[in-house]
């Protein structure tokens, strides 16, 4: 199988070529050309553990790799670092499932591919005979921050600098990060928000002369970004694996839809869910679920994509996003896999910060609904699910879960449906601590003791304490550089020692 750029016909690289690259040179993402089909029985891979699915999914994708390349990518991912031997759980709350996707290494769902990312990178560098040493470029609205960290770390071959938003992700996912050992990382915080970091990496990628200084100096970029086609195709495989769950649960019967509910951002874990269902998997609805910056939840109820807006920073930041840089691949597959049309509609939102797709492009995307939550609506949630089933669910969960019960009540669809749960309620605690409580205080402000806040969550849910927060409240800062949104390129040069 082959992979095309979002923007230009002509280019055409295997899977490993688009792993390692990233980006495409002209600024667009990688698509499959097709979307392979699942031909394994869900009767069968009810019987297979998360690797076993893992490979029957991503083997289907990423064709140029040899069967043991794969499997021992997938081995060395999905091990102990797993704090359930089952890697995703599966959780029956407030008549809904939740997809826990958080027991990796950092408690979010970026573990989920990121565990794996770093070990295609450097299997496709071999196999393209590459001798630069990788540099990935990665901006963060809180978690795939600390999941690349943490899975580049010491990775030989590799260097990672991690840009993220100074006041915009909560303190403890701030702590994962700073706190991060590991000879070949960096993490440089900035003064603006998520979108002004993202744009800085991509401009950084797309800088043709950058690009050749690097490589006189040996250094070549990659991302981790879920705009990597090696980020996205990992994510396919929890959706599979959870029907899969169910199925062998005998709460659905085979070939029986579900509906799947994603807090969503980036677009990047929905549109893994969308893949999932191109090729094959039962699904009704892909009920996108936005927090008060609702740029996808006005995308899909006009048709009309628009950034300009206030940027608004939430309890749940890792979706506080105006700029969802998968969404790209979704309207490429809208225009009936159209590079040129993709083209002017990603130049239309450079340009002007706005487009409006056509009405045959927005028939194509009927598989979606959108729906956000507020911030009192996240905190009511979190309190009314605990009160009534004793579950804990973090703010981005519970964005998700307020838009599935907005949706369940206006339409009557009472599909089984599964919720990504992204991230462990202790990232959020503040947040989640108030949502319990019913209340605004706990957790609203910078200044307050976090883990004194982690203590009483702890204490009220009664939820195990994860290592990851056990490891943060003793670790050393070692990262401290903090920049302007316009000194990033200057930041990465110094990283480098290159002129």
């Amino acid at each position: 199988m082959y992979y095309l750029s979002t923007r230009d016909d002509k280019v055409k690289v295997t899977a490993s070529q688009a792993v390692l690259k990233g980006l495409s040179d002209d600024g667009g993402l990688f698509v499959p050309e097709e979307i392979p089909a699942l031909t394994t029985s869900f009767e069968e891979l009810s019987r297979m553990d998360y690797r076993h699915v893992a490979y029957d999914v991503m083997s289907r994708f990423f064709t140029d790799y040899t069967e043991d390349e794969l499997k021992s990518c997938i081995e060395r991912a999905y091990d102990s670092k797993f704090e359930t031997k089952n890697i995703a759980e599966l959780k029956k709350a407030d008549g809904v499932w939740f997809l826990e996707l958080y027991h990796g290494k950092t408690i979010a769902f970026k573990d989920m591919a990121l565990s794996i990312l770093p070990h295609l990178l450097t299997t496709a560098a071999k196999k393209n005979n590459v001798s630069e040493e990788i540099v990935i470029l990665t901006a963060t609205s809180g978690d795939t921050g600390k999941a690349a960290l943490a899975g580049f770390q010491d990775v030989p071959g590799t260097r990672i600098i991690v840009f993220y938003p100074k006041d915009g992700v909560s303190r403890v996912q701030e702590l994962q990060m700073v706190t991060q050992k590991g000879e070949n990382t960096k993490v440089i915080a900035i003064r603006g928000n998520f979108d002004d970091a993202q744009t800085g990496v991509k401009k950084m990628f797309n800088d043709h002369d950058l690009n050749e200084r690097l490589k006189k100096n040996g250094f070549l970029f990659s991302s981790a970004n879920s705009i990597n086609i090696g980020r996205l195709i990992p994510q396919v495989v929890y959706y599979v694996y959870a029907y899969s769950r169910l199925l062998g649960k005998g709460e659905i019967k085979p070939g029986e839809k579900i509906n799947i509910v994603v807090p969503t951002g980036n677009f990047g874990n929905i549109l893994a869910a969308y893949y999932a269902k191109k090729m094959g998997l039962p699904v009704n609805k892909l009920i996108c679920a936005s927090n008060e910056n609702k740029v996808l939840f006005d995308f899909f109820t006009t048709g009309t994509y628009d950034r300009n807006r206030p940027f608004i920073l939430t309890s749940s930041p890792s979706m506080d996003i105006l700029i969802s840089s998968n969404l790209e691949r979704l309207i490429y597959h809208a225009a009936g896999n159209s590079a040129s049309k993709c083209r002017a509609l990603m130049e239309e939102l450079s340009t002007n910060g706005r487009y409006t797709v056509s009405d045959e492009m927005k028939a194509n995307i009927t598989d979606f609904v959108g729906g956000f939550a507020t911030e009192a609506e996240t905190k009511a949630v979190i309190g009314r699910i605990f009160k009534n089933d004793s579950y804990v669910i973090d703010t981005h969960t519970a964005v998700a879960a307020s838009v599935y019960e907005k949706y369940r009540e206006t339409t009557g669809d009472n599909t089984v449906s599964v919720i990504a749960s992204t991230a462990s309620p202790y990232k959020f605690s503040g947040a989640v601590v108030s949502g319990i409580k019913g209340n605004s205080e706990a957790g609203d402000k910078k200044t307050t003791d976090e883990f004194a806040i982690i203590d009483e969550l702890q204490k009220l849910s009664g939820l195990p304490l994860p290592e990851a927060v056990k490891e943060i409240k003793t670790a050393e800062v070692r990262h401290t550089t903090v920049c302007d949104a316009d000194k990033m390129q200057a930041e990465v040069e110094k990283t480098l020692g290159i002129h």
